[in-house]
């Protein structure tokens, strides 16, 4: 561009005078970005290649900031491409420790752990080494490879590097040895932590006994955490709701409840729902569906764990109604819901509802029935009492006969005492490689009952021969926040003659009801005065006994047992409970039994 002036001087001579610029300096890399939109506003991997073309003109890609922004990007967003961003990683001159960490992560977090387990090993050949936010990430991908070897040698890395007292990489160690079942692996990692322990290393220390089934340890954990002080975080306090469900510890299970309440703004979806499956399996159901009722937002495991919870109560009609409101509300079941559901009409007898809904799954939401499926209507089967077509299910199922299936025929043929039909599942479970001692128990029992003493203790033999050891029956109750154990003839309490003593008053007055022991379940060739000593003292009528005398009379009664309820025990806590005006809650290994005023919430269908 050229600029001409016109100046008049005094003299009126005239000058023109001739101006040429320089050239616009070119803008520095600095301006045009200013120009350019951020990679984090970016919301499709179309967008973010336009973008990059962009960088790339402008010669922005060059800058290390720049470069490892688009790498971030692209490697983390959900639109993410780590293809993409490989290459992006591959124009860096001399990656860093950071640009693996983020290939790396974008890599475990599309669960392709091999590719980022070959970046780990890619890291240690350039000579970069790993910080303490690459190894919790690459001890994750060895999680979900399952790939204990590899994850041992990062923990040995870990070491080398002076990260041994990191609790953000030691937490990361805790879960990885926890989800590959070395839990002493893993404790021994939290232990070395000493004082260096958080809140995080806590919660995967509880998750690790949590998911082991190791409920009581997990209880002692949570404990042990608030008794230093630490504020429970909302996954320990689900896992210990869980675990409270499983061990049957109501008393704490409403301790936890509370804390959640005082501790949190408001309960979310999925602290309501653990507690759901908490009251329902420690036998407050009502509690449970109270809770279940004033949730504003449900989910499928909130619907999950009610079914669940009125299965477990036998409360199947309940069930069906709150399976019918789910489906109402747009919520489409899966398969756990229809084990659930299946379950439910298993243990209420609701024969043609069961195989309604068998047939809505198959064929209206299309789901492929599984071993637990079938299972559940193969005991609907053998509960009401057809054997023969509870035994064909079984030869029928796509995958094959399951040891699940077949007890459940089993302990059906023990309640219509059919020798035939238990004899045929005792041969499948021996097929199977599956039988267990209790297996046995229950075969020479129905011997038993058909005294055929000789076919009864050839069982028994047998399955001692087999090295099959019979779990322990044992009942528990807990009382004044304690829980006492009790086992069949169990004199080891110091309250043993108060206890005995109730027992021998119990039945007494019992005798005015015309109560008369059942000995028919008694596995035995002994008269009838050793039959009635064996069934005199149970862990459950023992557990009852201690509960009559140490609650406050009218208090409910909750035992939890490891065994499937008898017929005699059955019949003992439905007088119990009339006599002495008390409502008992029985959770045995199948199902809750209430008793109330001589009568049973199973209507003797169990």
């Amino acid at each position: 561009m050229i600029v001409s002036l016109t100046l008049h001087q005094t003299n009126n001579a005239t000058f023109k005078h001739t101006i040429i610029p320089k050239q616009a300096p070119e803008p520095k890399p600095a301006e045009y970005k200013s120009c350019i939109q951020s990679p984090r506003q970016v919301n499709s991997i179309e967008e973010f290649k336009k973008l990059h073309a962009q960088y790339i003109k402008s010669g922005l890609d060059c800058i290390q900031h720049n470069a490892r922004e688009l790498l971030v990007a692209c490697a983390l967003s959900n639109w993410g491409c780590m293809a993409y961003a490989k290459s992006i990683f591959l124009s860096l001159e001399e990656p860093k420790t950071f640009d693996f960490n983020i290939l790396i992560k974008g890599h475990v977090d599309k669960k392709e752990s091999k590719e980022a387990l070959l970046l780990y090993q890619e890291m240690w050949e350039r000579d970069v080494k790993p910080d303490n936010f690459t190894l919790p990430v690459v001890i994750k991908a060895c999680v979900q490879l399952s790939a204990t070897k590899e994850g041992k040698e990062v923990h040995g890395h870990a070491t080398k590097l002076g990260f041994g007292s990191d609790p953000f990489v030691q937490n990361g160690f805790i879960n990885f040895y926890g989800k590959c079942g070395e839990i002493e692996q893993a404790c021994m990692v939290f232990d070395k932590l000493g004082s260096n322990k958080t809140v995080a290393s806590w919660t995967s220390i509880i998750a690790v006994h949590c998911r082991a089934g190791l409920w009581t340890r997990c209880l002692e954990l949570v404990a042990s955490m608030t008794s230093r002080g630490l504020r429970v975080d909302e996954s320990s306090l689900v896992s210990a709701a869980s675990s409270c469900a499983h061990v049957g510890s109501l008393d704490l299970g409403r301790s936890i409840h509370c804390y959640m309440v005082r501790n949190s703004k408001s309960l979310n979806v999925i602290m309501q729902t653990s507690l759901i499956d908490m009251y329902a399996q420690c036998g407050c159901i009502d509690k449970a569906i109270q809770i279940f009722e004033s949730m504003k937002e449900k989910n499928i495991h909130t619907f999950g764990a009610t079914i669940s919870g009125l299965a477990l109560h036998g409360d199947g009609k309940r069930a069906l109604k709150i399976f019918s409101r789910m489906i109402s509300e747009g919520i489409y079941p899966n398969e756990a819901i229809y084990v659930g559901i299946l379950s439910a009409c298993s243990r209420a007898y609701l024969l043609e509802e069961g195989f309604k809904c068998f047939d809505q799954m198959r064929f209206d939401h299309q789901i492929v029935p599984n071993s637990q499926h079938y299972g559940c209507m193969v005991d609907l089967l053998a509960r009401s009492g057809r054997l023969k077509e509870a035994y064909n299910l079984i030869n029928n199922m796509p995958m094959g006969p399951t040891d699940s299936a077949l007890r459940s025929l089993l302990g059906s043929c023990k309640i219509y005492s059919n020798v035939e039909f238990a004899e045929c599942a005792i041969q499948k479970l021996r097929e199977l490689n599956a039988c267990n001692s209790g297996d046995y128990v229950i075969l020479s029992d129905i011997y038993g009952r058909e005294s055929r003493y000789e076919e009864m203790a050839r069982m028994r033999t047998e399955g001692f021969d087999q090295g099959l050891i019979q779990e322990l029956g044992f009942s528990e109750i807990e009382v004044k926040g304690n829980t006492y154990k009790f086992v069949s003839h169990d004199r080891s309490h110091p309250w043993s003659a108060e206890l005995y003593e109730m027992l021998h008053q119990i039945e007494w007055q019992l005798r005015f009801e015309r109560y008369k022991p059942d000995t028919s379940d008694v596995s035995s060739d002994g008269d009838e005065e050793e039959k009635r000593r064996l069934i005199s003292a149970r862990s459950q009528k023992l557990a009852v006994a201690f509960g009559l005398l140490y609650t406050s009379p009218g208090a409910q009664i909750r035992v939890i047992s490891n065994f499937r309820m008898g017929k005699e025990c059955h019949r003992y806590m439905e007088l119990v409970s009339q006599i002495f005006e008390r409502r008992i809650l029985v959770r045995d290994r199948n199902r809750f039994h209430c008793f109330m005023g001589g009568r049973c919430s199973c209507n003797n269908y169990w």
